[in-house]
């Protein structure tokens, strides 16, 4: 009797013991299972999260704007200096004394994938019957500028290389393809006392922040935009004016708020693309804040250093200098959005921290001066440095084989 109540104990214990060795298994197995469900989760939120910043397609993307500077110098520059009929003064570094040319060599590589080669026959092809404008200021005309460097080598010798200037714009015309790439001069976007393209140079910069009308029916008809509006809002104050210049009726004020004014703009070109685009012609892209490096302490450099004789770019990734003002960046991003609720889609190309990495690839000094330099410039090269425009070849034709991958995708 004793011996068959210690038998039938030991089989429950043993029993016990068991269900909870199964228990402890099943358990295991299932935190297994979740954990590997987590991952694929987990990946797949982020390629969502990535393929929303990358051309729509139905091949893998990545994000175009994440990578580092690789030095190729079999495969870059992509044009030469003195090849590009359509080069200007401002942005030929190497015809005004510019002497290490590895600033042309630098191939942008992003993290996940590669970006393609630039074909421009291809571009012109599905250009073909097409306009495509770039509106803003001089950065988005060194963009311009570059694109036509880039697509010169595949213009058939039957077309004119010669621009067109007519009011507030320089127009390519590819006759051969019945195409036409041209660049706007709206440095605000919105109405200002700055918008003469030669003459824009003023002491005091007057804006009519609500009106937009006499800039956008220019490119009204454009396929492609390209905006850019970001260094002009920079000064301390400026004057904001309701009503007609010259109007006696007109309302002054000067205005202290960078991010406000500069918001009440956006707000203005929003509204006016909400109601003007044809949704189903009209492909819209913003191009980031161009970045600027005259704060040479943010590279590590004494504090009165700026881009002069830079020659290497910054390989610090995660690297961003302080003169790029996020604020305004977000209020774009803002805009964007607000204009997506509404049915209107405009790709945002954020080419500021790439182009955050490169110190080495602005004019400074090499450039054509257009009025006669002081004696304090002479004596000192930092003092005349621009380390706001880019040498070509050079950045902004990475901007635009980023351009051309969103345009050749869609």
């Amino acid at each position: 009797m004793r011996f068959e109540q210690m038998t039938s104990t030991h089989k429950l214990v043993l029993g016990s013991w068991k269900i909870r060795h199964n228990f402890h298994f099943i358990a295991f197995v299932l935190l297994i299972a979740f954990v590997i469900a987590a991952i694929y989760l987990t990946r797949d939120s982020r390629r969502f999260l990535v393929q929303q910043t990358t051309p729509n397609d139905s091949t893998p993307s990545c994000d175009l704007f994440s990578g580092k500077w690789v030095y190729d110098n079999v495969s870059y520059p992509l044009y030469e200096e003195k090849q590009c009929s359509f080069m200007e003064d401002a942005f030929t570094c190497e015809k005004y004394g510019r002497k290490d040319l590895k600033y042309q060599k630098w191939r942008w590589q992003p993290h996940d994938c590669d970006l393609p080669r630039l074909n421009a026959t291809a571009l012109l092809e599905k250009l073909r019957g097409k306009k495509l404008v770039f509106v803003g200021d001089s950065l988005n005309r060194n963009q311009f500028n570059s694109m036509l460097c880039l697509i010169e080598p595949s213009i058939p010798p039957s077309t004119s290389k010669s621009l067109i200037w007519k009011g507030n714009s320089i127009i390519f015309e590819a006759t051969d393809y019945n195409a036409t790439i041209e660049f706007h001069w709206s440095p605000l976007l919105v109405e200002s006392n700055c918008d003469d393209l030669v003459n824009h140079r003023v002491q005091t910069r007057i804006i009519r922040v609500k009106a937009i009308e006499k800039h956008a029916r220019q490119w009204t008809d454009a396929d492609i935009l390209i905006f850019d509006s970001f260094m002009w809002w920079l000064k301390p104050k400026m004057t904001l004016l309701w009503g007609s210049f010259g109007s006696p009726d007109a309302i002054y004020k000067e205005v202290g708020m960078r991010h406000r004014r500069f918001e009440m703009a956006l707000n203005t070109w929003a509204d006016w693309m909400e109601f003007h685009i044809n949704r189903n012609r009209t492909k819209l892209f913003f191009m980031s804040s161009s970045p600027f490096h005259f704060v040479g302490e943010d590279w590590g450099m004494d504090t009165s250093r700026n881009c002069y004789n830079e020659t290497e770019p910054i390989f610090d990734e995660g690297y961003w200098g302080s003169t790029t003002d996020r604020g305004m960046m977000q209020i774009v991003e803002s805009a964007i959005y607000e204009l997506e609720t509404r049915g209107l889609k405009v790709d945002y190309l954020n080419i500021t921290q790439l182009s955050d990495y490169r110190k080495d690839a602005h004019p400074s000094i090499h450039r054509r001066y257009y009025v006669p330099l002081t004696e304090e410039q002479l004596a000192k090269p930092e003092s005349r440095s621009d380390c706001v425009h880019w040498c070509l070849p050079g950045v902004p034709d990475i901007w635009n084989v980023i351009l051309y991958s969103y345009i050749m995708r869609s």
